[in-house]
């Protein structure tokens, strides 16, 4: 990895407030569906949830985005960390004392919404704390900021959520976010404010339509990235999301081993897979090429082979757990390296006084075919009980012919490489 001492000194805090802020976050997604599953034992509800929560994301997203270009980024990082850490403490002392569904399901709606506010600000940030050639190791570095939370929020998730339950894991996420807060009131991120002549209603709009008529008209190579993007995580990230514990939990013959500790450890290295893939990014930046991400999806699309053929072989469940793992991990790697490329690559073609909001409308826009993938997948995983292993082999043959599609871009990709839009 490029070491962090050829970035400045606000972006190791930047990088820092993630890794604390990420911590609590990743362990609250993972052990608040799984205890939903656990009390239900539904992959469908499980879906449904895990569906609906996702959904505000994408509507803070853009929002998001608009206000990280017009207030300044440090401030939003450091309210939404205390916010979050005060929804955590309130749901601590009042979850033993309602409907356990509806408390959980409203936590997660408002976790998403924050995640969703709170993305754009530390993607548009980049830009202001490191030079252009420093994007992709810098974009490298806050993927792998992200692997690393999720690698250590499963795994400690799942460890501390079957010794010790729900509430130790709430009491160290709150402590985490508040922790996460008060470090990012030390950092600096240059903030140019722009003019405010029209009331909030019309700026938002304005500033809205504006972005997403330079996803459109100006740069359409960013539009039809996103749609293959959105595409990928209705049939490919979904299932990893939906399908992985329900495999492990229900599926695979795992007897003698506390499942939810092995779903903990399968979370974790595929969190492992993303931390190497942005290694990997970070030290070979100078070698990556956009123009070869359609060779990785690929690559991540024929992993998914293997993980659904392997469920109609009588094999021992501890070594289809091990196929899984290794399939997971070389997929996140994959997509790691994928997305620090094409994110790098649309920060370079952007103008920084777009940057927050279309960055926001990509994560908006290829975002909100996840939950439809989530909840879809939840139904079917319930109705195709004992055939699990045919979703895994549609979902890639359809994602090796999305890679196909990508690879025709290519020329629009090298002919935007090297330019940049002017206000």
């Amino acid at each position: 990895m490029s070491s962090t001492k050829h970035f400045s000194k606000d972006f190791i805090l930047v990088v820092i407030g993630q890794i604390i802020s990420l911590f609590g976050n990743s362990v609250l997604r993972f052990v608040l569906p799984l205890h939903l599953l656990n009390i239900t034992g539904s992959a469908a509800l499980y879906g449904l949830v895990s569906a609906f929560s996702f959904i505000p994301m994408l509507v803070m997203s853009p929002i998001g985005g608009v206000v990280a270009d017009r207030i300044n980024k440090r401030n939003i990082m450091v309210g939404l960390d205390f916010f979050t850490g005060g929804i955590i403490a309130i749901f601590f002392l009042v979850y033993q004392q309602f409907n356990l569904v509806v408390l959980i399901l409203i936590v997660l709606v408002l976790l998403y919404g924050i995640s969703g506010a709170y993305q754009p600000s530390v993607q548009a940030s980049l830009p202001f704390l490191v030079s252009e050639k420093k994007l992709v190791p810098a974009n490298a570095i806050i993927n792998m900021v992200s692997s690393l939370a999720n690698l250590i929020g499963p795994v400690l998730g799942g460890i501390l959520y079957s010794m010790a339950g729900l509430r130790t894991i709430l009491v160290i996420s709150t402590i985490c976010f508040i922790f996460s807060a008060v470090m990012e009131l030390f950092i600096h991120i240059p903030f140019r404010p722009m003019p405010q002549k029209n009331s909030i209603v019309h700026i938002l709009t304005g500033d809205l339509k504006q972005s997403l008529t330079f996803i459109i008209k100006t740069r359409p190579i960013i539009g039809k990235i996103v749609v293959i993007i959105a595409l990928f995580n209705l049939f490919l990230s979904a299932i990893l999301i939906i399908g992985i514990p329900v495999i492990v939990k229900q599926v695979l013959p795992l007897k003698g081993f506390n499942t939810d500790e092995m779903l903990g450890y399968i979370q974790g290295i595929m969190a492992l897979g993303g931390l190497s893939g942005g290694l990997f990014a970070s030290t070979a930046s100078k070698k990556l090429k956009v123009q070869s991400v359609w060779k990785l999806l690929l690559i991540g699309s024929f992993l998914l082979l293997p993980m659904g053929i392997i469920l109609f072989l009588p094999l021992q469940g501890i070594l289809q757990y091990g196929i899984f793992s290794v399939c997971c991990f070389a997929m996140m790697l994959i997509f790691t390296l994928t997305t620090v490329q094409l994110m790098a690559y649309i920060q370079t073609i952007t103008p920084e006084y777009l940057i927050g909001k279309v960055i926001a409308w990509i994560l908006s826009i290829s975002g909100c075919f996840q939950p439809i993938g989530q909840a879809l997948y939840g139904v079917l995983f319930e109705s195709m009980k004992h055939f699990e292993g045919l979703l895994f082999l549609g979902a890639a043959i359809i994602a090796a012919g999305l890679s196909i599609y990508y690879k025709k871009l290519n020329k629009q990709l090298v002919s935007t490489t090297n330019e940049k839009i002017k206000p």
